[in-house]
């Protein structure tokens, strides 16, 4: 086996930490990737108000934490090989910021270094609804490479939880690295969905 696939999780203040948190738990087993997550200190305060988890447990996760106000950690040169990095959720702040190339923090320069280097940056932006600048700064952000993919929950799967909706998206969000779980839900068809739901039905 070859090197592990570095990825870069990062964490701000959006609502929706289980995002980023789910999808460190869902590569946590795997050999062949390495996690490096950054959390910023709003991401902090919104894992502990929304989650069960504490900020501790979170880092545990991971297999690599960085400060989100060390700019001389690794993530921020183009020449630490990584495979992209996933922002879940992405909140307007750290949009705005990837959008201008404002990189006083980590999280963000991160981001800055991927894009450049072009390697696949994908912002799970969660606001709603959305305003002109909103619009202009994904604009931005896709004009850079970003991907922009709000966690529009997808129901084709006949979701039953919370978790079944959030486990979906952090699925395809993986996907976008070519990373995700042999288990992801894939649309094939109308017949199967028609089927699956009626076998829920019994």
């Amino acid at each position: 086996m070859g090197l592990p696939k570095r990825l870069i999780v990062g964490i701000p203040g959006a609502s929706g930490a289980i995002y980023g948190i789910r999808t460190l738990e869902v590569l946590r087993a795997r050999a062949d990737v390495e996690t490096h997550l950054v959390i910023s200190r709003s991401g902090r305060a919104t894992i502990e108000y929304e989650t069960g988890y504490s900020v501790q447990q979170v880092k545990n996760l991971a297999d690599v934490v960085h400060s989100d106000h060390d700019l001389g950690s690794p993530i921020s040169s183009g020449s630490f090989r990584t495979a992209g990095m996933l922002v879940a959720p992405c909140s307007v702040k750290t949009l705005s910021a990837v959008a201008n190339c404002y990189d006083d923090t980590l999280l963000a320069r991160a981001a800055d270094v991927c894009l450049k280097e072009r390697r696949p940056v994908v912002l799970l932006l969660r606001e709603t609804p959305l305003h002109a600048g909103h619009v202009r700064l994904m604009s931005h952000c896709a004009d850079a490479g970003a991907i922009l993919m709000p966690p529009v929950p997808a129901f084709y799967t006949l979701p039953e939880t919370v978790h079944d909706v959030v486990e979906h998206t952090v699925h395809r969000a993986l996907d976008l690295f070519d990373l995700a779980p042999p288990e992801t839900l894939r649309w094939t068809g109308e017949r199967q969905a028609a089927t699956a739901a009626v076998r829920r039905a019994v």
